[in-house]
């Protein structure tokens, strides 16, 4: 099987705070992954060590299997992964068109299936508010957005951290929708979302951190009988 992120032995520390504990996982192409934990777990951490924000303590990271283990996150973007952070992260200043011509670019090996017209396809919301700056923007439009951006760089990988957090219920399920779309396309997609129960219903596989350790770990459907194993570990 072709891994496109692998993660092995990865070691985390904030300050004196060991954050990651020796987390191993892989992405395969085309693959969804879950990445599933309550608050304070790793989840982001591991995300943002993966990508170069923060610095390995121990472990590697490789990237079809080369080794990447503390390159920058504008190379990671290159290489191909698209980061759409919690928070979301868009230009403000910048107007909605303006948000996504400035990523388009073509993918590591020249795709360029994601084009502005297919992005305004998948959100027709947006299509409606292109002049727009996005501080106008309602909470669920700028996640529309900033997915929608991480698209325009035709990535290979695209990772989603809490892309439903605070939104309403109907744009929670637009979001999935857009996920269910992206997941069809054969992007390969890294979830992380406090909705388990969602991101096992659309993803092929799934990873629980607790305490910054792998303590489940397979199939999502498989995963998702375990009823008892969840509670203990999620909440759920």
């Amino acid at each position: 099987m072709s891994f496109l992120l692998s993660l092995t032995d990865l070691h985390a520390r904030y300050g004196d705070s060991h954050v990651l504990r020796g987390v191993s996982l892989e992405v395969p192409a085309g693959v969804s992954l879950g990445l599933l934990g309550r608050n304070g777990m790793g989840k982001t951490t591991l995300i943002r060590t993966a990508m170069g924000y923060v610095r390995a303590a121990g472990g590697a990271v490789a990237w079809q299997g080369r080794a990447v283990t503390g390159a920058a996150p504008e190379r990671m973007a290159r290489l191909g992964i698209g980061y759409v952070p919690e928070g979301r992260g868009i230009f403000a200043n910048l107007s909605v068109r303006e948000n996504l011509v400035m990523a388009a670019r073509s993918g590591p090996e020249g795709a360029r299936d994601w084009t502005f017209d297919r992005v305004m396809a998948t959100f027709p919301r947006l299509a409606e508010r292109l002049g727009h700056g996005g501080q106008q923007l309602s909470g669920g439009e700028q996640q529309m957005l900033a997915i929608g951006r991480a698209l325009m760089t035709n990535p290979r990988l695209l990772i989603l951290d809490e892309a439903t957090e605070g939104l309403a219920p109907l744009i929670v399920a637009e979001i999935w929708r857009v996920v269910a779309t992206i997941r069809a396309t054969g992007i390969a997609t890294l979830i992380v979302d406090r909705n388990a129960r969602a991101v096992l219903a659309h993803t092929d596989r799934a990873v629980v951190l607790e305490k910054g350790v792998v303590v489940m770990a397979g199939e999502s459907a498989a995963l998702a009988a375990q009823d008892e194993a969840l509670a203990r570990h999620l909440g759920v």
